[in-house]
C-alpha cells in the first residue's frame, strides 16, 4: 500500500482533520513513519504549483485545505451563502478566551467589564469556542476554550503560535490590574470529557 496515497484518500474522504493516532491505526503504521510521511507530503503540496490544496497541521491533527491564493475562487463559489462576520465585541471576547483558556464566562465579563452573553453565544455558534469542563467552585461554572476551528480560521497550527501579549500595560489611575495567580486548569473537573483542541 502506498502510504501517501492512503493518507490523501483518508483526508479527502474525511473532509475534516484526522489525528495522527487515527491515521496510524487505519494504516497500521508507526507514529514515527506516519509523522515523517506527513511532513514530506506537506513540503510536496506546498512546493507543487499545479496543486490547489495543501496539507495543514492543527496540533496533532492533519487536514487537506485550499491554498490561500485560491480563496477568492472559493469565496466566489460560496458567495450566495453569505459572509460570516464577527463584531468587535466578539473579537475582544475571543482574544480573552484564547489567552486565558480555559476560562469562565464570569472571568471574561470581569476582564471586559460588560455583559458578554451575546458575543460568547455567537462565538459558540460559529464553532470558535466550546465548553471544555466545569470549574470546581460554587455553582460549578462552565469553562470555555478555543476550538480547532479557531486554529483553522486564524491559520495557526497550535496555540503556541499566538502572538505574545504585553502584560505590563499601564492601567488607568486607581484601576487594579487583572491578575490570575492560579491557572484555571487547576480547577477543571477531571471527570469531564475534554475535546482535543
Amino acid at each position: 500500500m502506498n502510504l501517501e496515497a492512503a493518507i490523501e484518500g483518508i483526508l479527502f474522504a474525511a473532509g475534516e482533520s484526522v489525528s495522527i493516532d487515527r491515521l496510524c491505526e487505519v494504516t497500521s503504521r508507526s507514529k514515527a513513519a506516519m509523522r515523517q510521511t506527513l511532513e514530506k507530503m506537506q513540503k510536496k503540496y506546498e512546493s507543487d504549483v499545479t496543486r490547489g490544496i495543501k496539507l495543514v497541521r492543527f496540533e496533532d491533527k492533519y487536514q487537506l485545505c485550499t491554498k490561500s491564493e485560491y480563496y477568492d475562487c472559493i469565496r466566489a463559489l460560496n458567495e450566495k451563502k453569505g459572509r460570516v462576520t464577527i463584531s468587535n465585541a466578539g473579537l475582544e471576547v475571543l482574544s480573552i478566551v484564547a489567552y486565558n483558556q480555559p476560562v469562565t464566562r464570569a472571568t471574561v465579563e470581569f476582564i471586559r467589564g460588560v455583559n458578554s452573553d451575546g458575543a460568547m453565544n455567537r462565538l459558540a455558534e460559529l464553532g470558535l469556542i466550546d465548553e471544555v469542563g466545569r470549574l470546581d467552585a460554587p455553582g460549578r461554572p462552565i469553562l470555555y476554550a478555543t476550538t480547532e476551528e479557531f486554529l483553522r480560521c486564524f491559520s495557526l497550527q497550535s496555540l503556541s503560535e499566538l502572538p505574545e501579549v504585553d502584560t505590563d500595560i499601564d492601567m488607568a489611575e486607581g484601576a487594579a490590574p487583572y491578575s490570575q495567580p492560579e491557572k484555571l486548569t487547576d480547577y477543571i473537573d477531571q471527570t469531564a470529557e475534554m475535546p482535543e483542541i
